[in-house]
């Protein structure tokens, strides 16, 4: 097989009119040619982060639609699953994603749990990181999270590390706002990339360490335009990412469309190409080729260097993707699961207090991390209720591994005007979390979760909504584009009838529980102060 076009040579900064030859999906040589051509031939694209769970596709399918937007390579944490079913879920996306051509990368889970103040449905302990560290399929320590661990030298977290520095392997990082002598002690651990600066000072501060820096751009935390102008001066030193994309937005793209945005703003041709096609490659090893003799033939075609529109898709010399459609079929995958809570009633949310304040997330659009702030209680019957004048709703997480009474907050700018929304989706132990403007309607929200043993759902005025999630209660294996039209369905629904306007309402609500992430979060045993690291009383 041989493709001709303009050839990106990315590393050398030059395009040429040349000529790549190919047997048995390796380039065997990539020459010269007279002739013009209106096309362009690049290495693919890779999400150098990417929680593959957040898509709520299983991988095979979230590959389909990949695929179609350039993407050949995904540096993939199976953090969600594993949160839930332990080895089996990362063993189940490796072998899943293996059905394929697309490469999945997938890195050893280094925090499950991820905190001790949440119920999650597995551990993965020092022995369990030896044995994915074995495996040659398993690429790298996924984010370390539980950098408290790292800056007071916890013996399990740093034997951890230890594990994968042993066996040559990166160790991701997660250490949003840490700044300084904390940030240099965490990365002197031997920590290499983050993917959380969500300032462009974080970023510089992490940059000075030594770290690699990844711009993420997904459908709730969004610090592409934070982070985009440091690309000049440390294009050898970023990526892009998604960390967590939904469906819907899977469908309109991946990394293409940054590359597309950062181009637009006068970013340089080749730095941004650097950062979206090579350095994920680089840093962790990846089998994915750059255009050169003796590479897999993993490259894509374009016709336009601004909008980086796709029209083809290689992998290892295969047409995977072309004029928008994936060319390969998929099989249906097995369902597991891990989901043992029965159905709730209004009465379990009632909550009484003699205190006169309470304390309210704030929830920030197009971010992860949280604001707090202090309030006066609002009763009817002798219960503390839902303000929707003040926007100050009730929230509540559910544990969906055993029986238990749920834990109850209030939080603030989801601007629901009626009805409920809940999910099953609730970094990162995956219980159900709910908002809502009363009892009866989160009740409805969390019983169709547990109906369906996880999903995500809306309850409205005479009007309810349920997207199932069967595999691990976070993914389905139906697919994407029919996941996708559900999932427009359910939010323009949240959006239309009950109010939100959240960009990305079912993603936020996801991190709400999210501990690890500043300020105030909400986990199946009570509020939490992620800065201090301890729970926080809701009342005062």
């Amino acid at each position: 097989m041989t493709i001709t076009g303009n050839i990106i040579d990315i590393p050398n900064k030059t395009i040429f009119h040349g000529a790549i030859s190919i047997v048995d999906g390796i380039i065997q040589s990539v020459v010269p040619v007279p002739g013009e051509s209106y096309q362009y031939i690049l290495p693919g694209f890779v999400d150098a982060h990417i929680h593959i769970e957040s898509s709520m596709l299983v991988p095979s399918e979230f590959a389909k639609m990949a695929v179609v937007h350039g993407t050949v390579a995904t540096v993939s944490d199976p953090h969600e699953i594993a949160n839930v079913m332990g080895m089996e879920g990362v063993e189940y996306m490796i072998e899943n994603g293996k059905t394929v051509p697309l490469k999945f990368n997938f890195g050893a889970p280094s925090c499950v749990p991820a905190t001790t103040f949440e119920t999650a449905g597995a551990t993965l302990d020092v022995a369990d990181i030896e044995t994915l560290m074995k495996n040659p399929e398993v690429l790298y320590l996924a984010e370390m999270m539980n950098y408290p661990g790292v800056l007071f030298e916890d013996k399990m977290v740093m034997e951890k590390i230890a594990i994968a520095r042993r066996y040559g392997k990166p160790v991701d990082g997660h250490a949003p706002g840490l700044r300084g002598a904390d940030a240099k002690k965490y990365i002197a651990a031997g920590i290499s990339t983050d993917h959380e600066c969500f300032t462009k000072d974080e970023a510089l501060d992490k940059l000075d360490y030594g770290m690699k820096i990844l711009i993420r751009e997904g459908s709730a935390a969004k610090n592409f335009s934070a982070l985009v102008d440091l690309i000049p001066a440390y294009a050898d030193r970023m990526m892009f990412c998604s960390d967590d994309k939904h469906p819907d937005d899977l469908l309109e793209g991946h990394i293409n469309q940054l590359v597309s945005r950062a181009i637009a703003k006068g970013h340089d041709l080749y730095d941004v190409l650097q950062v979206a096609c090579l350095n994920a490659v680089t840093h962790y090893g990846l089998p994915v080729g750059l255009l050169k003799v003796g590479d897999p033939a993993d490259f894509i075609v374009v016709e336009n260097l601004e909008t980086f529109e796709v029209k083809q898709t290689y992998i290892e010399g295969s047409l995977v993707a072309e004029e928008g459609k994936c060319t390969f079929a998929t099989q249906k995958a097995a369902i597991i699961n891990n989901f043992n809570t029965t159905k709730k009633f209004a009465s379990d949310f009632q909550i009484t207090t003699d205190k006169s304040e309470m304390q309210v997330i704030k929830a920030i659009d197009g971010e992860i991390v949280t604001k707090t702030f202090w309030t006066k209680v609002k009763r009817e019957n002798g219960f503390v209720e839902s303000d929707t004048v003040k926007d100050i709703l009730k929230m509540t997480v559910v544990n969906r591994y055993e029986n238990q009474a749920p834990a109850i907050a209030f939080i603030n700018n989801f601007n629901l005007k009626h009805g409920a929304i809940a999910s099953c989706v609730g970094h990162d132990s995956h219980n159900i979390i709910a908002v809502g403007v009363d009892d009866e309607s989160i009740t409805r929200a969390v019983n169709l979760i547990i109906e369906n043993k996880g999903g995500i759902s809306a309850v409205g005025k005479g009007v309810e909504y349920i997207l199932a999630l069967p595999v691990a209660g976070i993914m389905t294996n139906a697919d994407g584009p029919t996941v996708a039209a559900q999932y427009l369905k359910i939010d323009n629904m949240v959006r239309k009838q009950l109010g939100t306007q959240l960009v990305a309402p079912f993603m936020t609500l996801s991190f709400m529980a999210l501990l690890v992430i500043p300020q105030l979060k909400l986990s199946n045993l009570g509020l939490f102060d992620g800065n201090k690291f301890e729970f926080t009383p809701l009342f005062r």
